[in-house]
């Protein structure tokens, strides 16, 4: 049996395969309860639900701790696996008989769920993204005031930029508070950032946003950042290998780190340089660095080794 649950702020709406039958309970303590004692007394081979920003998590929770084989999978795979069927409408029920077929179709892999401070230190690294964001914003947008010379909207502006500023130093305090009461996660904060190229901004995202770093094999984790080379090739035509998909707030922090490896980091300065003096595009062997640097870290993290150039030659 396959089971598809598609989330609503205040509603779960329930699918099941092959029987097709469909229910629906609150997403509230209650009807999570009422929603694991009916699966478990079935015993699904999968359950899967879409990420929905936050309303799956203490439904997820509930299942996961039940021991029910709950999988969370990326909305935009099930809507292109939708399309793949000729689905074009969506409701609730449609897109719950949907994860069901998903489910029932690809059976996704089961991974083990980031537990609750896993999830808390995500939650702060990505409202910490957030804030940057504003920030950025509030101050491209002082410098557009000022050139207009609208002083009461510089005003505004300025103390925004203040109060933004402030409740970013605050985040980033208790980011690093949370990774030093840890003693698991502060060695492995250690050994992220005695990378060259690695600070602590890629280092508490990778903690919070990637759980999987140094557990999967170097293929695996790759393709789960969406880092890894895929083909586009048909008949005797070979197209160029392009990477897309994966956890775009890890990519942007590796891509970050690697650009700064590049240039700083002595195995990945060679690395790149040697692409560049064979040919490759500089965005092509920076691609190649992130890759080759998310390699790295994921031995790192498995042997629980500190960087050293001879362990990045052999990753």
């Amino acid at each position: 049996m396959f089971v598809g649950v598609d989330v609503a702020k205040a509603e779960l709406v329930v699918a099941v395969r092959p029987s097709g039958a469909t229910w629906s309970v609150p997403n509230d303590a209650r009807g999570q309860r009422t929603l694991v004692e009916r699966l478990v007394a079935t015993q699904p081979a999968r359950v899967v639900l879409e990420a929905t920003g936050g309303y799956e998590l203490s439904a997820v929770a509930a299942l996961a701790a039940a021991g029910l084989p709950v999988v969370v999978v990326n909305p935009r795979q099930v809507r292109d696996f939708a399309r793949s069927t000729g689905q074009l409408a969506k409701t609730d029920g449609l897109d719950a008989a949907m994860l069901a077929l998903f489910a029932e179709r690809v059976q996704p892999p089961v991974r083990a769920l980031p537990d609750a401070a896993t999830q808390a230190l995500d939650a702060l690294v990505a409202r910490r993204r957030q804030l940057v964001e504003m920030l950025v914003a509030e101050q491209n947008r002082l410098g557009m005031a000022q050139r207009r010379h609208d002083r009461q909207v510089t005003v505004s502006l300025r103390q925004t930029i203040a109060f933004l500023t402030r409740q970013l130093g605050t985040t980033d305090r208790d980011i690093g508070t949370m990774i030093r009461e840890s003693p698991l996660w502060r060695e492995r904060d250690d050994l992220l950032q005695s990378v060259p190229g690695i600070g602590p901004v890629a280092s508490h995202t990778l903690l919070g946003a990637l759980p999987e770093l140094g557990q999967l094999d170097r293929r695996a984790i790759a393709k789960l950042v969406g880092v890894a080379p895929l083909n586009r090739d048909s008949g005797t035509w070979r197209g160029h290998r392009t990477i897309h998909g994966g956890r775009a707030d890890v990519r942007r922090v590796v891509y970050m780190a690697a650009l700064v490896a590049s240039r700083r980091n002595t195995v990945l300065k060679a690395f790149y340089q040697r692409l560049v003096a064979a040919g490759k595009p500089k965005k092509l062997a920076l691609v190649a660095c992130m890759r080759k640097l998310l390699t790295i870290l994921n031995t790192m993290l498995r042997t629980q080794q500190p960087w050293s150039p001879i362990l990045s030659l052999d990753a």
